[in-house]
């Protein structure tokens, strides 16, 4: 992607003067950044995955804090179902 370079002066820039997605961003994150959000992917439809974390580091955090009895609570703390933890924890308890 080509880049333009947009000079945007933050420091006169109301929250409230931001576009939707942007104000969102502003919101959460501080107008300097949201700006910068809108400098690299303005125009683009961009689709955030559920998942936080690549699969393999939550694998080996499952299989690190395994203690054979916490299946529900890993389920809860990286939103995955127990079936999937349980899954994860055979797959891998042989190597």
């Amino acid at each position: 992607m080509s880049r333009t370079l947009l000079t945007i002066d933050t420091e006169y820039i109301e929250y409230e003067d931001l576009n939707g997605v942007y104000r969102e961003f502003a919101d959460l994150l501080g107008i300097d950044a949201a700006v910068k959000v809108y400098k690299e992917y303005r125009g683009q439809q961009i689709t955030l995955p559920v998942q936080l974390f690549d699969k393999e580091y939550i694998v080996s955090q499952i299989l690190k804090e395994y203690n054979g009895y916490n299946i529900k609570h890993l389920a809860t703390k990286f939103g995955y179902s127990e079936k999937w933890i349980r899954k994860i924890i055979k797959d891998n308890i042989d190597k």
